[in-house]
């Protein structure tokens, strides 16, 4: 479905005399920002547990092909990367990257004017602030989780709107 509202080119391959007819994956449309900042439009969510976009889309629009709505709606273009993985992924993941996960990963110091509830990394090595809190390498890849949970989504009443817009802007030249 996605990919059906792409344009299409001419492609000659090098070397070939044929040209071919292909989706142009290079055309890219995005939600604007003022819309994107409307929390009539959108709401925030935090994704649980084992949650794909495409069985968020199926438990809130009834399709698992509109999972590109919410990945666009939060400029995920890197599912992989950009969405956050399971508990045995993250496990995995972590087992993979760090010999010790409960190493220490950097120091935090609380930010002392302003919003004290700020954290503020110091680096590596804690000598110049003696009472800086040890964040491990687990709890770090925790917090960057955690933060990739949270997402906006777009309410299920705004779908065909923002699915005609991008089948429009996807077939202006």
């Amino acid at each position: 479905m996605y990919f059906d509202l792409f344009p299409t080119i001419e492609y000659k391959n090098v070397g070939l005399t044929t040209t071919k007819t292909v989706t142009n994956i290079l055309k890219r449309a995005v939600i604007r920002s003022a819309i994107k900042e409307n929390r009539v439009i959108f709401t925030q969510y935090i994704i649980k547990g084992n949650e794909t976009p495409e069985s968020l889309a199926f438990d809130l629009y009834d399709d698992a092909e509109l999972h590109w709505v919410i990945l666009l709606s939060n400029d995920i273009y890197d599912r992989y990367h950009q969405w956050p993985m399971n508990v045995n992924q993250f496990l995995s993941y972590v087992g993979d990257k760090y010999s010790n996960p409960n190493g220490v990963h950097h120091y935090e110091i609380s930010q002392t004017s302003g919003d004290t509830t700020v954290k503020i990394n110091i680096g590596t090595t804690n000598a110049d602030y003696p009472s800086a809190t040890a964040i491990t390498n687990i709890e770090y890849e925790e917090a960057r989780q955690n933060k990739l949970r949270r997402i906006k989504i777009l309410q299920p009443n705004q779908v065909a709107t923002i699915t005609n817009e991008f089948a429009s802007l996807m077939k202006d030249e």
